[in-house]
């Protein structure tokens, strides 16, 4: 199955308060924030939704087609992790002008989190077109809308539609920035729409559609919740899994666990695996990524792999994925 990818491609640089943010808010002073944060920590990693997802499926054997837009400091050496990695990035867009984007995050004890996002060379995605791609490479079977520049992200949604190229509607952030006219784009027609349980709700307010509408106007909805794991719903039987989360074993940062997540989900459907296994799945990849700082500093090596995947879910779905994975 082949998988285009299309999002943000970005350096994160994720700083540790020791303390916690709700202790620093005056609650009726709120209209007037001005804070500074004394961190204790830097790292400067890879990142980007489209990039992190790319990465989590190439760790699960598949070769995911990575389309964005970045600046030339890329090619310094962004392009050849990915590419060892097993991320086809021939689709990548390279800015003249501009910066690949960058993504700085603060987290909590607590892992709360604040974030800024400087958009650089992602603002140039929106001039990318997927007919070319889907020549070039032969077919897409599947297309990846994440969070991009908001002109990307409608554009290349409407091509999926004009293409008749099965696409998942994934808006995340960029809800913040849509209008309802805009979100409900996004996602009429998606065969797949994911998102956390806040952006739910304002999904549901942005588009003045209900619950029930939104199922309507899609065949699956994933609602990822955090530590209680995902919903899975379907527009013809509703409710049809919900999928605990994986424990850690340890936890160290919480950015880059939801792309994880869609990385694992998108296997198990290349593999034509049952929906609620592939949450399953899912679950299990964003747990390697907690359990690391940074978004692509994780090995999925098989052997472990099934070992914990069938501690948490069974041993059925550990014989589930095993023949799919690499080596």
């Amino acid at each position: 199955m082949r998988i285009a990818v299309t999002g943000s491609i970005a350096t994160d640089h994720l700083m540790t308060f020791p303390g916690r943010f709700a202790d620093q808010l005056v609650a009726d002073q709120l209209e007037r924030v001005s804070l500074s944060f004394l961190v204790d920590d830097l790292q400067v990693r890879r990142g980007g939704v489209a990039a992190n997802v790319s990465f989590g499926l190439a760790q699960l054997g598949l070769s995911p087609l990575l389309v964005g837009a970045v600046g030339q400091d890329f090619d310094r050496d962004y392009r050849a992790w990915l590419t060892r990695h097993g991320v086809d990035c021939t689709a990548v867009h390279v800015s003249d002008l501009r910066h690949t984007a960058r993504f700085l995050c603060t987290t909590d004890l607590d892992q709360n989190q604040m974030a800024s996002f400087y958009t650089g060379a992602m603002e140039e995605a929106r001039f990318i077109e997927l007919s070319p791609i889907a020549d070039q490479v032969g077919r897409l079977d599947l297309v990846v809308i994440s969070p991009n520049d908001p002109e990307a992200m409608l554009r290349h949604t409407a091509e999926a539609r004009s293409l008749g190229l099965a696409f998942m509607a994934d808006p995340g952030q960029q809800l913040a920035r849509m209008e309802g006219p805009q979100v409900r784009r996004l996602i009429d027609g998606a065969r797949y729409l994911i998102t956390n349980d806040y952006e739910r709700a304002l999904l549901e307010t942005k588009t003045g559609w209900s619950s029930d509408e939104v199922l309507s106007r899609v065949e699956v909805r994933i609602t990822t919740l955090g530590p209680r794991g995902c919903v899975i719903e379907t527009r013809d039987d509703g409710v049809v899994a919900e999928v605990a989360a994986a424990p850690e074993n340890e936890r160290a940062d919480p950015t880059g666990v939801g792309d994880a997540f869609r990385a694992g989900f998108l296997a198990g459907v290349a593999w034509r695996l049952p929906l609620e296994r592939s949450a399953q799945i899912g679950a299990m990849v964003a747990t390697y990524v907690l359990e690391h700082v940074g978004t692509q500093e994780y090995e999925v090596e098989p052997e472990g792999f099934l070992t914990r995947l069938a501690s948490v879910y069974g041993t059925e779905a550990a014989d589930d994925v095993a023949p799919h994975l690499p080596g």
